[in-house]
This record gives C-alpha cells, structure tokens and sequence, in this order.
C-alpha cells in the first residue's frame, strides 16, 4: 500500500512538469505575429484586427488562437492545482497512517513488555468539610491505577457514547464493549484485624490485579489492623483517614458519633478514589465482608447497564432477603431491579458521587441514600443469591438484624459467567412489562393457603396481596422476609413487589395493581 501510494505522488509529479514542456514547446513552434505595418492592426476591435490577413488565401488569426489557446492553459492549469491538492492530501493521510501504525506496533511492544501500568498522577487537594484539611497521610504500597489500563479517557467516553445509544435502541450493552475499564475495590476498614478474611478472598478471586486495584482505606488508627493491612504489600494501596478527631454533635445524638465518623470516613475515602486516584467508578465493600467466587464477574458485566441506564444509579450484590430458604440455589444467575438500596458490596459512578457529594450527610448515610430525594425514582440491580456476606457482629449497629437474619444470608458458590450473558432482560422498558405481566399473572392467594400448602398445586408463582403498611409488615412477619420499609419502600422491593421463594415455591408480597409510588408515610 505505502509503495502504490508513493508511485502515485511520483507519477503526478511527472504529469505535471510534463504536460507543461509540452505546452511551452508548442507555444514557440507557432509562427510569429505580424507587425504593424505587415498588415496587422494595431488593436483587437479596430477596423483591421490583429491577424486578419491581407493578400492571397487571407492569414489565420493569430490573435484568437492565443487567446483561445491561454483560456485552454488556464483550463489545464485549474486542473493541475487540484490534482497537486490531491497529491498533497494522500500524502498526509499517508504519512499519518504510517505513524500511526508505528504507534500502534510500540504500544503493542510495550504493552507485551511492561503490562498496562501507568505512572501515578499527582494527588490533588483534598475537599474538606467545614474547615480546609491538611493532606491526607497516604501509604502507597501499589501505584494507583489509572481508569483506564492502556487507552485514554475519549475511548471510555466513545464506549459510553455508544452504549447510550444501544440503550436508546433497548439493547443491552456488553462487557466487551469496555474490556479495559479498570473497576477498584474499595475496601473500607477500621479497627477489625479480620479484614484479613475480606482482603484474602478479594485477592484469591479478582481476574486482575491491573484491572481491579484494591485500595484500603483505614479509619480509627488502629495499630494491628494496620499492620495486617500492611502485611499485604503491593497486593494492595494503604490510604488512612486523615481526622481522627470525634465530631461535634447534639447532646442526644452522642450515642451515635459512630455514625458521624462512618459517614465523615466515607466521603474522604471516596474523593480519594474519584479526584486523587482519578477513577471512573469504584465497588466499596467494607471490612467485614467476603465475597463470592464470581463478584469480580458479576460487577464487570453489569458495569455498561449502570453506566448507560439512567434509571439505574447502582449495582448490588446484596439481596436483603438472601437467607437460604428464602431464594432458588437453581437460579444463580437470575438478577432483579430493586427501588431499595442494598448496600453491602455496591457499584458507584463518578458522575453520580458527583451529585452526591455536595450534599452527603454528617451520619446514617445509607438511610440517607434511600430517601425520595436521593433516589429520584432510580433503582439499583441485586441478584438472587448474594455475591457477599458479611462476617462482623461487632459493630457500631451493636449487631442490628445481624442473629436474626445477616448470618443466615447464603452466599453463592457458583461461578456464573456473567459477561457472555445476554441481560438486556434488566433494561427498564423491557424489564417492567415482564415484571408485572409475571407478578399480576400470578395466582392470588391467602397467605393460609401457602402457609398450609395442601390446596395449591406447581410450583408458583402466587401472589399475596397486601394493601396497608400493616398487612405488608404481618404478610412479611408470617412469610419470613425482612418487614421494614425505608422512606416507604420495602427491602428488595420492585414498585412496592417483594418476590422470594417460600417453602420452594415462588411468591410476589405485592401491592394491588396499579401501583403508582410509594408512601413515605409507611416508614
């Protein structure tokens, strides 16, 4: 191709310089026009013009054939200047893709050579809330990674662009459209030296370190646990929060400062990930966590939904209602859109920490998160069997819900190959109508009769049907599944429908149809 393309300049070259001999040879090869007193007038348009001939067989007229003749040489040399235009256009574009080419064979070589890491930008200054902060003490024990491995941000944003458009066209975009996006893990610790137990199983399963960078960030400043934490080395990024001081707050709320630092921990250790280390997205899990064998998996596909679903402001791997005999184990791979945010293992996006982070509160975020003005009618995706569980009784929720129903959570040990499924199944449009054709097709039952059992026949679905915030909280008491509703919106629910499995068979705690939002009041 580079040989053809030079060949062509070449000939063009000589076109030209020929073509234009030519006409010089031809020029001077005509005879000479006549004087004035050989019979040629002394100007065209007088009575005797130039080349108009005198005697026998007349003269030809030269003065029109130059003329005639400079018209054509104008002619032929607009025609020219274009093709040496041409010529000079290829000739870019020819020089540019051969730069290119080397470019690409360079990156190819460096890539094989070096793997995908890039150096490590410069921290910015950090926000602060209140008063400025000095700069965080940061121990790197791994180079930042950067969002992307190897390419640069326009590529993310044209993959972006694109799934924009698929989503437009309810399709569903595809892990492969955005192989090399790199997804942290942000591990949130404080004084637990079992964050070891979290910390092993993230290691053990993550595909790649480049790819999903674990960052720690500790609170507290306990000693041993950070050692523990240290003790991992390159393996992981060791950040600690800067204000280890307690936080001024009303007298009644003292028994709460825990919250108070939670909430102040969390908004440092995210604008960390987002502004210093200059991510696109993160996973945050905290340090009493372990994760299944497939999280890695199960983020990695569900990242192009989220990031082109504006319906959707999370990923999830929690499923509230994930005890054992309350989900189908054959249905590892069944996933749900829910309006309640879950928490315990989630996927955020820098543009919405974004929105967030102005107005993040002092305490309870993640009550926070669930209200109406937060949400704004979004909803978050949560699997059937939970892809974590969490391991820490001790707490500063003095173990909340965790005897009655944290321990009992089942968490998958089957790896489901996420990225090559098809899970267009989650888009909203597409979701809803199948969502509530299932529900609202379901036979309607008294809760006796499931509870009893002997009257139904298959396997489901039925739906229960609840009208009040009472008969939701009996229903939900009776049947198994967690009765407390956030700013009105029951855990896992999906437009007011909990759906789990009781005693094997599949069931909606639903609301009549016709459901239109939730009733803040229930709370």
């Amino acid at each position: 191709m580079v040989r053809k393309k030079g060949s062509l300049i070449l000939c063009g070259a000589f076109l030209f310089v020929a073509w234009n001999a030519l006409l010089l040879l031809y020029l001077w090869g005509r005879p000479p026009i006549g004087r004035l007193e050989e019979g040629g007038g002394a100007e065209p348009g007088g009575k005797e013009e130039w080349g108009v001939g005198k005697g026998k067989g007349g003269r030809i007229n030269l003065a029109g054939e130059v003329i005639r003749l400079a018209e054509e040489v104008e002619v032929q040399l607009e025609t020219q200047k274009k093709l040496l235009k041409q010529i000079e256009s290829n000739r870019a574009v020819w020089a540019r893709q051969k730069d290119i080419g080397k470019r690409e064979t360079d990156d190819t070589k460096d890539v094989k050579k070096q793997g995908v890491h890039q150096p490590q930008k410069p921290p910015l200054p950090l926000k602060a809330e209140g008063n400025d902060r000095d700069q965080a003490e940061l121990k790197q024990t791994e180079k930042p990674v950067p969002t992307e491995a190897s390419d640069s941000k326009l590529e993310q944003q044209q993959a972006v662009e694109k799934n924009e458009e698929i989503v437009g066209n309810n399709e569903v975009p595809t892990s492969a459209s955005s192989p090399k996006v790199v997804i942290p893990i942000l591990v949130i610790a404080c004084d637990r030296v079992t964050v070891k137990r979290s910390l092993d199983k993230l290691i053990q399963y993550r595909p790649s370190p480049e790819l999903h960078p674990i960052i720690v960030s500790q609170d507290c400043g306990h000693g041993e646990t950070a050692r523990m934490i240290g003790s991992y080395g390159d393996q992981v990024t060791h950040i600690k929060q800067p204000d280890l001081g307690d936080i001024r707050v009303r007298p009644e709320h003292r028994k709460f400062q825990g919250y108070y630092k939670i909430a102040r921990h969390y908004r440092w250790a995210l604008n960390q990930v987002f502004n210093t280390f200059s991510h696109s997205t993160v996973v945050i899990v905290e340090d009493d966590l372990e994760v299944a064998p497939d999280f890695f998996e199960y983020f990695r596909a569900l990242y192009p939904i989220l990031s082109s679903d504006p319906s959707l402001w999370c990923v999830s791997a929690w499923n509230d209602n994930g005890r054992d005999a309350l989900v189908d184990p054959s249905k590892a791979e069944l996933l749900y859109r829910t309006d309640f945010f879950p928490g315990l293992g989630w996927m955020l996006l820098k543009d919405m920490w974004d929105e967030l982070e102005p107005k993040w509160p002092s305490a309870f975020w993640d009550d926070w998160m669930r209200q109406p003005e937060q949400r704004k009618g979004r909803s978050c995706i949560r699997p059937e069997i939970s892809r974590t569980i969490t391991f820490g009784r001790k707490g500063v929720s003095l173990g909340q819900f965790f005897d009655q129903y944290l321990r009992y959570i089942k968490l998958n040990t089957e790896f489901v190959p996420f990225t090559k499924q098809d899970l267009s199944y989650l888009l909203k449009e597409k979701y809803e109508e199948n969502f509530i054709k299932e529900v609202y097709g379901a036979q309607l039952v008294k809760i006796e009769d499931l509870q009893q059992g002997g009257s139904l026949k298959g396997p489901g679905p039925f739906r229960v049907q609840y009208s009040s915030r009472d008969s939701f909280k009996v229903f939900a008491r009776n049947l198994g599944v967690m009765d407390d509703l956030k700013s009105g919106v029951p855990r896992t629910g999906y437009r007011g429908v909990v759906s789990f499995l009781y005693r094997g068979r599949r069931v909606f705690l639903a609301p009549p149809d016709g459901w239109t939002q939730y009733d803040i009041s229930w709370s």
